[in-house]
């Protein structure tokens, strides 16, 4: 199967650093046409051609490679296979918010902070453990959501409605409207009116997957012994508790199974920006361990979700 093979080689393997990255790819074409695009008068509009510019291009590229490689039968399972491993991105989220647990079990405050202003965009320079451990947990339960859960739902979508390459064509359709929002979907000066076609459409293909997965993360959860009815409160009260519409619903399903108080706002680029508490009031804060506890949800959740998908879309479509 496609993407048990392409979540399994993700678990063993992470992100492919020595071979052709196709987010990368992905980056040049968004490049290429933002230059074409953005000088152009009447920014919104043109943000919105830019869009269907760099989302037609590497659909085409992807249904392109995947045509000819479809010419030699011994080829093809390993392109689909390498197409759909490359878009997720489990075993590098878990990569990369490690080393900020462990240089905090270590005391070392610097080491912390540098590993943590990898992953996440606000200051890192000036926070306190609690601190850093909840923008830890915060980016792992975002990220679960658009950098995993959303990616398999599309994965699965497009397998039950045309096979493998389908997977392929859809996973890579939505991996590219999230790096189209992470590159220009920024509400400030230079991208408001440019990226906002960008951030709309990603805000669009992650509106239920974002609901789907905060209800995974809890079942996911469950199963390794946190409180469902805990869980279930904070994420029905809290979810909606972001400026983005999908963003809260994964961190206050792992805020509510783990009792800690996630949000509260943060500094970017210098600026505090104020943001709701997810969680209760009276939970604790969170500790280095609670990093590896939500390693250890987001696993239970990864697997639980695979297996979900299998099951709706993807057996169904052998019938």
């Amino acid at each position: 199967m496609y993407i048990i093979a392409a979540f399994l080689l993700d678990a063993l393997l992470g992100d492919p650093r020595r071979v052709p990255h196709p987010v990368a790819g992905v980056g040049r074409v968004i490049r290429f046409w933002q230059e074409r695009f953005y000088p152009r008068p009447d920014r919104k509009r043109q943000g919105f051609f830019f869009c269907v510019a760099v989302l037609s291009t590497v659909s085409a590229v992807v249904g392109l490679v995947l045509l000819c490689a479809s010419r030699l039968p011994w080829l093809y399972p390993a392109v689909v296979t390498y197409l759909l491993y490359s878009a997720v991105a489990w075993r590098s989220l878990k990569d990369e918010s490690l080393p900020v647990a462990l240089a905090l079990f270590d005391g070392d405050l610097e080491a912390a902070r540098a590993a943590l202003s990898r992953i996440v965009g606000r200051d890192t320079q000036n926070l306190d453990e609690k601190e850093i451990a909840r923008a830890a947990i915060e980016t792992i339960g975002e990220n679960f959501i658009d950098g995993i859960f959303s990616v398999l739902f599309f994965m699965a979508l497009g397998y039950a409605c045309g096979g493998a390459a389908g997977a392929a064509l859809a996973c890579w359709f939505f991996k590219t409207a999230s790096t189209l929002d992470s590159m220009v979907g920024y509400d400030n000066e230079h991208y408001h009116d440019f990226g906002r076609a960008s951030a709309y459409l990603d805000d669009v293909l992650n509106f239920v997957p974002a609901r789907l997965g905060g209800v995974f993360a809890l079942l996911a959860g469950a199963c390794l012994g946190y409180s469902l009815p805990r869980g279930l409160r904070v994420f029905l009260r809290d979810r909606k508790k972001h400026k983005s519409p999908n963003s809260a619903h994964g961190e206050s399903a792992f805020a509510g199974l783990l009792g800690v108080s996630l949000g509260g706002g943060a500094a970017y680029g210098g600026v505090f920006e104020e943001r709701p508490v997810i969680g209760d009031v009276d939970f604790r804060e969170p500790e280095p361990a609670d990093i590896l506890r939500a390693h250890a949800i987001l696993d239970a959740s990864v697997a639980l979700s695979v297996l979900a998908a299998l099951f709706f879309f993807v057996f169904p479509a052998f019938s």
